[in-house]
């Protein structure tokens, strides 16, 4: 089963500095019906203006993976951590029993990211935050975990949950497949691009909520750079 949820379905507002869009409820965009999918409960795509961003604020108990697509985010945070992450690149922040902090933008162009927040399986640990880059080359024709709740997964960053934020790149005409497992379900989103999957044509910034398929099949309708998350 393969739920197509374009672009143009998303909730969301433009806030001037941020143009944000839902792929599920958040803030102030509330759907029943897209609450979470298996234990993903955020998936938002943010454009953020230059020299703006999030202010300082708190979080906990959620593990919350940041994809820069263009630009790049630079992350300040209650633990002394800072970081500049770029395009392509991954920062994952485990807020744990409790972390606050800041992500700004702090380039002269627009950065856009998709954040993506996934509930955890451990609790009561203290808060982490890493980041590292994933050059997509390495990501061609194949998924490779970028952040992953396994052991054995590569160089992918460590989340504490029961999942993998996956990363994969295929040029026009090109497919990859990723064995899910029918009691899983995954989400995919295209950065960029388009691709097919069962049928289904998933365009840049769609997504597609995906059960019951054992064997993921996806095909590059043109040149595409896609994410996707492998949920319980």
């Amino acid at each position: 089963m393969i739920e197509l949820r374009p672009f143009a379905s998303l909730g969301g507002e433009n806030h001037g500095w941020l143009d944000a869009r839902h792929h599920f409820s958040f803030a102030g965009y509330h759907d029943p019906a897209r609450m979470n999918w298996g234990n993903l409960r955020v998936w938002n795509d943010d454009t953020i203006a230059p020299n703006t961003g999030f202010p300082p604020h708190p979080h906990r108990d959620m593990e919350i993976i940041t994809y820069v697509r263009e630009g790049a985010i630079t992350h300040e945070d209650s633990l002394g951590n800072k970081g500049r992450t770029e395009a392509g690149d991954v920062q994952v922040m485990s807020a744990g029993t409790g972390i606050r902090h800041s992500e700004y933008n702090k380039e002269e162009t627009e950065t856009r990211i998709f954040q993506i927040w996934i509930m955890p399986t451990r609790s009561g640990e203290a808060p982490g935050w890493g980041a590292r880059p994933f050059p997509k080359g390495q990501r061609a024709g194949q998924f490779v975990a970028l952040a992953s709740g396994y052991e054995g997964d590569g160089d992918a960053l460590p989340i504490r949950t029961d999942a993998r934020v996956l990363g994969l790149t295929l040029r026009a005409g090109e497919s990859a497949t990723y064995a899910l497992g029918k009691d899983r379900r995954a989400y995919l989103v295209p950065a960029t691009g388009a691709v097919s999957t069962g049928g289904v044509t998933v365009h840049a910034r769609d997504g597609a909520a995906i059960r019951d398929v054992d064997m993921l099949t996806v095909t590059a309708l043109e040149d595409s750079e896609v994410v996707m998350v492998d949920a319980a």
